[in-house]
């Protein structure tokens, strides 16, 4: 969300520390909320690009984050930071929106993940990165890559992907928002570690050059 897609009143007396700006927001200061969308808003957009594809879909999810949100002032406890609610709303707005919308067909997690041969042996083995994880991840050709080859799995196996190891959600957490046993949870988020693995491993096999 950025300012092309919600108008954002002017703010400067707004209240500046996250205790007093929950404060104004409760009260329906519309400039609070201003503030709120303009520090919350590109973030939350940046998570909701990660579920859906088509940049209305995204924007839709956030707009309605921040209404939802907004009505929910009243049950947020502060327990949390006011990023780390919004953070889940919209990660939930999405999913709802993933929910409703008609099912596409997809490619099978299988055409993404190792083959074996008869033996047992996979017929193309992984082989050890050029690199420690974190420092590949340094370079932003890199990160753009990882996201490229995340967007390419199937969507019941990217949100699990992306709510487990992105998100850092507990298995039972991600089991609720999807609908799903803790066991199919497991199974899921195995098969797109694997096929993940598979789609970056030539880009990033030793003694290859990036």
């Amino acid at each position: 969300m950025d300012e092309a897609s919600v108008p954002i009143p002017a703010a400067a007396d707004a209240p500046d520390d996250e205790s007093s700006l929950l404060v104004s927001l409760r009260r329906g200061d519309e400039a609070a909320f201003a503030v709120l969308v303009r520090t919350h808003g590109p973030r939350m957009l940046a998570v909701a690009r990660r579920y859906l594809r088509q940049e209305e879909d995204a924007r839709d999810a956030v707009q309605e984050a921040f209404i939802n949100a907004f009505k929910a002032l009243g049950a947020f406890e502060a327990d949390c930071k006011l990023g780390t609610w919004l953070h889940r709303i919209v990660v939930n707005c999405a999913l709802m929106k993933i929910r409703s919308r008609e099912r596409k067909p997809e490619q099978p997690i299988e055409d993404l993940l190792p083959r074996y041969k008869n033996n047992g042996h996979q017929a193309d083995p992984a082989k050890r990165w050029s690199g420690h994880a974190d420092r590949i991840l340094e370079s932003k050709q890199n990160r753009a890559l990882v996201r490229s080859c995340i967007d390419r799995l199937p969507e019941s196996y990217r949100n699990v992907l992306l709510l487990r190891d992105i998100e850092e959600m507990s298995t039972e957490e991600t089991a609720r928002l999807l609908d799903m046993t803790t066991g199919a949870v497991k199974v899921r988020l195995h098969r797109a570690r694997q096929a993940l693995r598979g789609l970056l491993d030539p880009h990033f096999r030793s003694g290859k050059k990036r």
